[in-house]
């Protein structure tokens, strides 16, 4: 049933993440250490690249306001109505 729902709602988690950030006056915040990971990830051969939307979840996790579990789980279902 999950499917379904994110099938017909596919911005829900992304509105959640949003409005959540929103509430907790969360912004994404870019530091040297960022810049640097993606280089290193970059340079091994991993093309990563997160979206606003993941930044936001980071952002949120770094303010304490999810833990880490839930910034995965969050992810994961964002992941999941994202894809086509």
């Amino acid at each position: 049933m999950p499917a379904r729902r994110s099938a017909t709602r596919p911005a829900y988690t992304e509105a959640v993440i949003r409005r959540l950030a929103n509430a907790n006056n969360v912004t994404v915040v870019v530091s040297s250490n960022d810049v640097f990971a993606e280089h290193i990830t970059r340079l091994s051969g991993d093309d990563v690249a997160f979206d606003a939307v993941e930044n936001t979840i980071v952002a949120l996790q770094r303010a304490g306001i999810l833990s880490r579990t839930q910034a995965v789980r969050l992810q994961a279902r964002y992941l999941r109505e994202s894809r086509p």
